[in-house]
């Protein structure tokens, strides 16, 4: 009894600790104390002694063939992505696994029915798929079929398998598959999104200095804040129409219902004298970007400045907006456009002022649409100034690109 203990346990030390925690559990199930904590029943304590090791060398490992699958000896193999055993191939989802020592015929067997003996190590003599030199050693090398490697160029899907570490003739070779073996075990580990690596713990470095971020948690998060803030801009060109249909002269009267083109140096723009009733509006159209997220709120941006310093010339623009939208007719749309909101009336003459107008997310039509647009200054709101319209755009989300 003694020798069982110290074989399997490694002393009666690490014996009785066992037989301690696993009472203290079984105690604790039985009286309730565990309810709602989860207890590992058979959690192993920290050594207090020496233990026998068991290792392998790794060199030759069993592995479980595939379902109705016949593995040849000296065939290159590749475990699928259940992990069962197949003969290597140019084939998406495989990792190469190394070269059978044996014949094993599971054509008749499900998933794991026979094993097979699997070399992980070595170098080992490979037909080429095309011709190679003696200047290709030290070329990677990929799976074609379970005994045909070949250069990156003429394969599909990229089966990484060795290093040519010897060259024999034009299309034999000595691979070294070890390098292959590492790397289909960091693969498999990559691909288990079960025990992934927190991004936060994959450190990085930016040759180019376009980041100051040292980890691939924090570069993800300022490219993906990029993208999710990012705008765009839709230029309104500077009408040349009036929502009549006339075209645009030249701004030649201050006493003038009618607006026309201003021609001043540096301000050239659209300016409406001071009436009651100024007008009429200007007509533009643009087209919906095909980036444009007409899930977010669009916003008209206007520049423009006043003759004068009015106080209670606070003036607005009423701007009209409709969509021409393919499959309906053109003038279905409803307006859904609005005022902007008002210039500071005693600002300083001349100060170019900024307005806006949201243009509300339901009434958007997404790529392809137009958005047309009419403008003027509200009614009501010009009793002494003119106001000259220099620029206008619309300011749009763009969306996050998943395809």
């Amino acid at each position: 009894m003694k020798r069982f203990i110290n074989d399997t346990f490694g002393g009666m030390g690490n014996f009785l600790v066992i037989m301690i925690v696993c009472l203290i559990a079984l105690m604790a199930n039985i009286l309730g104390w565990n309810e709602g904590v989860p207890v590992l029943m058979f959690a192993m304590a920290p050594l207090v002694a020496d233990k026998k090791l068991e290792y392998k060398e790794g060199v030759e490992v069993p592995a479980l063939v595939a379902a109705t699958t016949t593995i040849f000896a000296g065939a290159f193999v590749s475990v699928n992505a259940a992990g069962f055993l197949v003969p290597g191939d140019d084939a998406a989802g495989q990792i190469f696994h190394g070269v059978s020592r044996e014949h094993v015929d599971n054509s008749l067997g499900g998933n794991g029915d026979f094993p097979c003996l699997v070399r992980r190590r070595g170098l080992i003599r490979a037909i080429m798929g095309t011709a190679i030199t003696q200047a290709n050693v030290g070329d990677n090398v990929f799976l074609v079929d379970d005994q045909t490697v070949d250069l990156i160029g003429n394969v599909t899907n990229a089966i990484y398998c060795g290093t040519i570490a010897e060259y024999i003739d034009a299309t034999h070779a000595f691979i070294d598959i070890e390098p292959a073996i590492i790397q289909g075990a960091v693969a498999t580990h990559i691909a288990d999104t079960t025990n992934a690596h927190a991004a936060s713990a994959i450190g990085i470095t930016d040759a180019g200095e376009f980041t100051a971020e040292t980890t691939a948690e924090g570069a993800l998060q300022e490219l993906y804040q990029n993208e999710l803030t990012a705008k765009g801009i839709i230029p309104i060109p500077m009408p040349g129409i009036t929502s009549a249909g006339v075209a645009l002269a030249a701004f030649t009267s201050e006493d003038a219902v009618s607006g026309g083109y201003c021609v001043t140096a540096k301000g050239l723009g659209i300016r409406w004298n001071n009436h009651a009733t100024p007008g009429p509006a200007v007509g533009a159209k643009v087209m919906v970007p095909p980036d444009a997220d007409v899930a977010a709120n669009m916003v008209l941006h206007i520049l423009a400045a006043k003759t004068g310093a009015t106080a209670e010339d606070a003036t607005k623009f009423t701007v009209e907006a409709f969509n021409n939208v393919v499959g309906a007719v053109y003038d279905a749309d409803a307006d859904f456009g609005g005022d902007t909101d008002a210039m500071v009336g005693n600002a300083t003459a001349k100060n170019v002022q900024h307005l806006t107008r949201s243009l509300a997310l339901a009434n958007l039509a997404a790529y392809p649409a137009a958005i047309e647009l009419t403008i003027k200054p509200k009614n009501g709101v010009l009793g002494t100034d003119d106001v000259i319209l220099l620029a206008c755009w619309i300011e749009y989300q763009k969306k996050l690109l998943t395809a």
